[in-house]
C-alpha cells in the first residue's frame, strides 16, 4: 500500500486502523513463532532449517495496515517457494518486525530484528516512515531488502543490499500530474499528510504544477493526529479547484475527503492519489465515508504498470488468493492484485529465492550479486514467470531471467528497477479498473 510510502502504502479508517493493530498482533504473534530469539542472523544451522524473511514495516501507528498488507504477500510467496522444494533444501517463513511507522522506534526494531532472528536471509518492507533510518543498519549488516520506499535520496545513493521495484515519489508526482492534464484539470489543491513519506511527493508535485502550465490553487498539510480538517477543507472548498492531489494516513483522506463533500454542497471535487490509495483499506475506509459510487465517478490514481494476465501472473493469482480469508475484513481481496506492496514484494522474494539457488548460498552478501542477473537476464537466458520455473531451469544448467507480475527488470547502478505508470480507478464494487497508461515521454515533460 504499498508506497512506499509508496511504496505502497497506507491508508485506514478510525474502526480499521484498531482492527488492524489486533490483526498486527496477532500476525505478529504468529509469524514470530517460527523463529526462536537467540544470536546470529545470516547462518543455517542445518539443512532442514527455516529461512526467515522479515517484514520490517509499521504494525502500528497511523501506517498499521502496511505491515499485515506486506504479510499477504510474503505468506503468499513463501508459500508458493515452499511447495516447489523450498530453497536448498530449507523453507521459508515470514516474521513481522513493527517500526510503527517512526524512525526513531523502527532502528532499535531493526537492531532487535537482527539479534533475535536465527537464519534470517531477506527482509522486504522498509516504507518511508523509517526507509532512510534503517536502511543504513540493514546495509551494514550486510542483509539483502527489498524496499517500498520512494524517497528522492535513494535514486542517487548507492546502498549495496538495498533494492527497489517501486518508483521515486517525485516520479508519482509527475504521473499525477500528467493524469489531471489528460483529464482537462486546470485548478489544483494538495492535501498531503505531515508524515515523511507523504511530504516527499509536495515539492516536486508543485514543480510539475507550474511546468505543466497548471495553477496550483491550494495546498494544505494536515496533521494526521488530528481528528478533522474541517479547516483543511474549507481552504480547498473555497479555492475552487478542478481536483485534489492526495496522501494521508490512516483515517485522515476518509475524514479530509467527508469534509470537503460536505462544505462543497455534497459533491465530491475529483481526486487524483498516489499508488498507495490502491489498497482494500484505503478503497474501504473512503467509500466509507463518501460512498462508493462517489469513489467510482470521482477518483484516479497513478500506479505501475502490473500484469493482469498470463504466464507470470497466474502463479502470482494462485499465491496472493491462497491467503484469503486468513487477513481479516480489508475489503475488496483482489485489489492485493493490483496493490504495489503485494505485486513487487512478491516479485522481490522471487528474485531472491531464485538469486540463493543461483548462488548455492542462502547469505545475503554471497546471493546478491545475482538479483540483478536473475532480474535483468543474460543473453540466452530462459524467461521464467515463476519460482517453480526458475527453480527447474537452474537445475537444468539454464541461465534465467525472472519476469513477474510486476513485469521485467533493469536494475540501474543504484538497484532501483521501476517500470510505466497506469491509471486506475475503481469501480461501485471495489474492483481496480485500468483506465489507461502514461509514457516516459509524458513523465519528462513536466519533471
Amino acid at each position: 500500500m504499498t508506497r512506499r510510502s509508496h511504496s505502497t502504502r497506507r491508508r485506514t479508517s478510525g474502526v480499521l486502523a484498531a482492527a488492524a493493530a489486533v490483526l498486527a498482533a496477532a500476525v505478529l504473534a504468529a509469524c514470530s513463532s517460527s523463529s526462536t530469539p537467540s544470536g546470529g542472523t545470516t547462518s543455517v544451522s542445518g539443512s532442514h532449517s527455516a529461512l526467515v524473511v522479515a517484514d520490517l514495516a509499521p504494525f502500528s501507528g497511523a501506517d498499521a495496515a502496511l505491515g499485515p498488507t506486506y504479510l499477504v504477500s510474503c505468506d503468499g510467496a513463501t508459500q508458493a517457494i515452499d511447495n516447489a522444494g523450498g530453497v536448498l533444501g530449507h523453507k521459508l517463513s515470514c516474521k513481522g518486525v513493527d517500526t510503527r511507522g517512526d524512525p526513531a522506534d523502527a532502528v532499535p526494531a531493526t537492531r532487535q530484528m537482527f539479534a533475535t532472528t536465527p537464519n534470517l536471509a531477506l527482509v522486504i518492507g522498509v516504507t518511508s516512515d523509517e526507509a532512510a533510518s534503517v536502511v543504513p543498519v540493514i546495509n551494514a549488516d550486510k542483509m539483502v531488502v527489498f524496499g517500498m520506499t520512494g524517497q528522492s535520496e535513494f535514486d542517487s545513493t548507492h546502498f549495496q543490499y538495498f533494492y527497489r521495484l517501486v518508483p521515486p515519489d517525485l516520479e508519482e508526482s509527475f504521473a499525477m500530474t500528467v493524469i489531471a492534464q489528460q483529464l482537462g484539470y486546470k485548478r489544483i489543491a494538495l492535501a498531503f499528510g505531515n508524515d515523511i513519506g507523504s511530504q516527499t511527493f509536495i515539492k516536486p508535485a508543485v514543480s510539475a504544477i507550474g511546468k505543466a502550465g497548471l495553477t496550483l490553487v491550494a495546498n494544505e498539510t494536515l496533521d494526521l493526529s488530528a481528528s478533522t480538517f474541517r479547516t483543511e477543507a474549507d481552504k480547498i472548498v473555497a479555492a475552487h479547484p478542478d481536483v485534489i492531489f492526495t496522501e494521508a494516513l490512516g483515517p485522515a483522506d476518509a475524514t479530509l475527503l467527508s469534509e470537503v463533500k460536505q462544505l462543497n454542497g455534497g459533491k465530491m471535487i475529483p481526486v487524483i492519489g498516489t499508488s498507495a490509495d490502491i489498497s482494500p483499506d484505503w478503497y474501504k475506509s473512503v467509500a466509507a465515508a463518501i460512498g462508493a459510487s462517489t469513489v467510482a465517478s470521482s477518483f484516479h490514481a497513478d500506479n505501475l504498470v502490473t500484469e493482469t494476465s498470463g504466464p507470470s501472473y497466474t502463479p502470482f493469482f494462485n499465491a496472493i488468493m491462497s491467503e484469503k480469508g486468513k487477513v481479516g475484513s480489508t475489503g475488496n481481496f483482489d485489489t492485493y492484485l493490483t496493490a504495489p506492496g503485494a505485486v513487487h514484494l512478491y516479485d522481490g522474494i522471487n528474485l531472491a529465492a531464485l538469486a540463493m539457488v543461483e548462488a548455492k548460498s542462502t547469505v545475503p552478501s554471497v546471493y546478491a550479486p545475482f538479483i540483478a542477473k536473475i532480474g535483468d537476464g543474460s543473453p540466452g537466458a530462459v524467461v521464467v514467470y515463476s519460482y517453480a520455473q526458475g527453480l527447474a531451469a537452474l537445475k537444468q544448467g539454464k541461465a534465467i531471467r525472472y519476469e513477474g507480475p510486476g513485469g521485467p527488470t533493469s536494475f540501474v547502478s543504484y538497484h532501483d528497477s521501476t517500470g510505466i505508470f497506469q491509471i486506475d480507478t475503481y469501480n461501485g464494487s471495489g474492483a481496480v479498473q485500468v483506465t489507461g497508461n502514461l509514457s516516459a515521454a509524458q513523465l519528462r515533460a513536466v519533471s
